[in-house]
């Protein structure tokens, strides 16, 4: 297994020269803040995401792949949700359907084949445009990065069951010609699994996504969860989520503590406990300080980002994300 040293150096000796030069400083008392890109996700084009980052002082990025890949043509998905992973069957976890007006939840079966073709069917153009586009064409995306001031230090490329093994190699490629040192994706447990050997193969850390469905059992949310998908390989880790690790009645402080040197970023937001909702910073529970406060004195090399997430009609994405970056500052001041 690699130590977090072993790993900074393979960061290191990843990050292309431009990205040291001129670059927009959001490191506050040695924490890197950044944000991930889909808290923009209102803007549609790329050159208005970069522009608002630069706005708000965040010189650090976890992109989106659906973002970069509409920038250069590729084509929209046919559905405008997330493919279904399958049927559902009543939830068993303790405290399922838990927490202020909440409705019973549930855990999915896996998705069948025919469910898993029916997927695969409705994505052909975009899976076939993935298969032949260009590396290069991501490495003039980072360039407009780079051209700002942004490091681009993840690709987040989610997933689901009927991700093809040949889009899970260019995820990886993708990230890669982008200049990225690690992935996130919002996936499965089981998908993790599948994941695994082009982890390895290409030796970049996935970082899973958590949400807080303990009911169940292949989503991300327990620490057993993330601990499955760490057992199939050392490049296999967490990017937690403290806002819904702590909706999902855990402590991120100590999490992070045992676990930091398989994480490969954080999401900085504010929930309630007990599956409660998102709230402006400092009006939920989720204990933001005390991280940030953590990686300053542990002095763990792990970017924080902040996911917007609490938004309402009429509240402005730019301001609400400054208030977040000052957030941040003050904290560790």
């Amino acid at each position: 297994m690699y130590t977090r040293r072993d790993l900074g150096k393979i960061a290191l000796a990843s990050l292309p020269l431009a990205k040291t030069l001129g670059a927009v400083d959001s490191k506050f008392g040695g924490v890197q803040i950044g944000a991930i890109t889909y808290s923009f996700r209102e803007m549609h084009d790329l050159d208005s995401i970069i522009d608002a980052m630069v706005k708000c002082g965040l010189g650090e990025a976890e992109l989106m792949s659906n973002q970069a890949e509409a920038a250069l043509g590729a084509p929209a998905p046919q559905f405008p949700r997330p493919v279904n992973t399958g049927q559902r069957r009543p939830a068993t976890a303790p405290g399922a359907g838990a927490g202020p007006g909440a409705r019973p939840r549930v855990a999915r079966e896996p998705m069948t084949e025919e469910q898993i073709a029916a997927a695969r069917a409705r994505t052909a153009d975009l899976r076939n445009w993935r298969l032949g586009v260009s590396m290069d064409k991501f490495k003039d995306v980072r360039k407009k990065f780079d051209n700002a001031g942004i490091d681009i230090r993840l690709l987040c490329f989610n997933m689901n069951q009927a991700i093809t093994d040949e889009e899970i190699d260019y995820a990886f490629q993708m990230a890669k010609a982008l200049g990225a040192r690690a992935m996130s994706t919002t996936t499965q447990v089981s998908v993790s699994k599948r994941v695994a050997p082009f982890a390895d193969k290409h030796k970049m850390m996935v970082g899973y996504h958590g949400h807080d469905a303990t009911w169940d059992p292949n989503e991300f949310a327990t620490p057993e969860s993330f601990a499955t998908a760490m057992s199939y390989s050392k490049y296999n880790g967490v990017n937690l989520d403290i806002g819904h690790f702590t909706a999902a009645g855990y402590d991120p402080v100590a999490y992070i503590q045992e676990h930091h040197a398989r994480i490969t970023n954080l999401h900085l937001k504010d929930r309630m406990k007990d599956h409660g909702p998102n709230k402006p910073w400092g009006e939920g529970q989720t204990p933001i300080k005390p991280v940030l406060l953590l990686l300053k004195d542990a002095k763990y090399p792990i970017p924080a980002n902040i996911e917007y997430e609490y938004g309402q009609p009429g509240m402005d994405t730019i301001e609400e994300m400054k208030k977040c970056v000052q957030y941040c500052k003050d904290a560790l001041a």
